[in-house]
């Protein structure tokens, strides 16, 4: 697995270790993105992504047959 080496802000990094009770910046930071992906998952499972799009435009209703 390719590494990534980022800087951030000290005091957003403390936040970010406290709020989610890891012990070091990189576990917080990784549990974070492994959070915003899975939560970005099961909203795509509940409205569907980009490619779904062409269900939001709005089409004109059709008359009931029989």
């Amino acid at each position: 697995m390719a590494k990534v080496t980022i800087s951030l802000d000290s005091d957003l990094a403390i936040e970010v270790m406290l709020l989610s009770g890891t012990r070091s910046p990189q576990d917080a930071v990784e549990l974070i993105v492994r959070d915003y992906l899975a939560t970005r998952s099961r909203t795509e499972a509940r409205t569907g992504d980009a490619a779904d799009q062409n269900r939001l435009i709005d089409r004109p209703l059709r008359a009931e047959e029989g």
